[in-house]
């Protein structure tokens, strides 16, 4: 199948994508800021390359006769915006720039996020078409990555993935919304809307991103050029996916449906009034940033958690890629939840 590169890969996602890339037969080289973190996948066949996106020098042996890369690497929490920007963006850059030195460059599969175009309207989910604009410093910088790639997309073939709320085995970051729920019984909402998300699980994800980097449209040249006469409101969407489940519940619906995962008859839902929210978040960057740590939810996840509807339509990936979710919400998250008992997690 040839040799493929995968940043992130001691991450939640790209741990499961070189499984899947392994039993497929693919030569797969990891990219690791620290060695011991990819033994496991060592151990299934990986060939693990210590390296970092912010180091370009470090990526040269990485990115060597890599026939597809994936670039899963990325930061979901950090200090400061700065912070953000330099591994979101300029981590990106990077990458590319090593792909691009290459006599025949490979295929990029970036993986950005929902985040990076923002929130959708209340009366429709997000499409390709729609112009980004991104709410927090994740969402900006993330956005910023994208950007690096348009920049290169007439020297590098890639294509952007963007995924909403990604769950599944192995995650853990959703781990402390099942041990919240599993404990206590109860389920905390950021703000009084009924604001809907969308949700992909990993087990749907993975097979996408080996679809896109096959038979995936990849950006233009021109990726930004805009659409005819509606200028001001479309953008070209080539070489861009959502890729999201078939449900889009709100966050309440969700913790109800995680606790039916756990077997519990009874989720109370409780609610945060916004200055509530915006002083939780407050509180927790201030001890983060005096302990000199990246904060779990302070004000950026609270631009976000209150910004409205966060859905995304996966038809264009529907068409192109053969996407079609295997499983209804409920039964991933029971899926999930098992995995995490199994797995001595809950």
């Amino acid at each position: 199948m040839g040799k493929t590169l995968v940043t992130g890969a001691s991450g939640f996602i790209g741990g499961q994508l070189v499984r899947e890339l392994i039993a497929r037969g693919d030569e797969v080289v990891c990219l690791a800021r620290r060695v011991a973190a990819a033994e496991q996948l060592r151990a299934i066949g990986a060939h693990i390359v210590e390296g970092n996106v912010t180091a370009p020098e470090s990526l040269v042996a990485a990115v060597a006769d890599a026939q597809t890369v994936y670039h899963l690497a990325g930061a979901v929490r950090a200090r400061n915006a700065a912070e953000f920007f330099q591994i979101n963006a300029t981590g990106v850059a990077n990458l590319l720039d090593t792909c691009r030195k290459r006599s025949t460059p490979p295929t990029v599969v970036l993986v950005s996020s929902l985040a990076a175009a923002g929130p959708s309207s209340a009366d429709r989910p997000r499409i390709e078409e729609d112009p980004p604009r991104p709410v927090s410093n994740y969402g900006r910088s993330k956005r910023a990555g994208e950007l690096e790639a348009i920049a290169r997309a007439g020297e590098i073939p890639i294509t952007i993935i963007r995924p909403p709320v990604v769950l599944g085995d192995g995650d853990a970051v959703g781990l402390a919304l099942f041990r919240i729920i599993s404990g206590s019984g109860m389920h905390l909402v950021p703000g009084l809307a009924r604001s809907k998300l969308s949700i992909v699980h990993v087990s749907d994800l993975v097979p996408v991103l080996i679809a896109t980097a096959a038979r995936g449209t990849r950006l233009p040249p021109a990726a930004e050029t805009t659409v005819g006469r509606h200028a001001a409101k479309q953008v070209d969407p080539r070489g861009y996916y959502f890729v999201a489940g078939d449900q889009d519940p709100t966050y309440g619906e969700l913790g109800r449906l995680i606790g039916q995962a756990l077997g519990r008859r009874r989720t109370c839902v409780i609610r945060f009034p916004r200055p509530a929210v915006w002083s939780i978040a407050a509180c927790t960057e201030l001890i983060a940033r005096a302990r000199g740590r990246a904060p779990f939810a302070g004000i950026d996840k609270a631009r976000e958690a209150l910004a409205g509807h966060w859905t995304c339509s996966s038809a264009r990936a529907k068409a192109d890629l053969g996407f079609v979710p295997e499983k209804s919400l409920p039964k991933l998250l029971r899926q999930t939840a098992e995995w995490y008992r199994r797995h001595g997690w809950l």
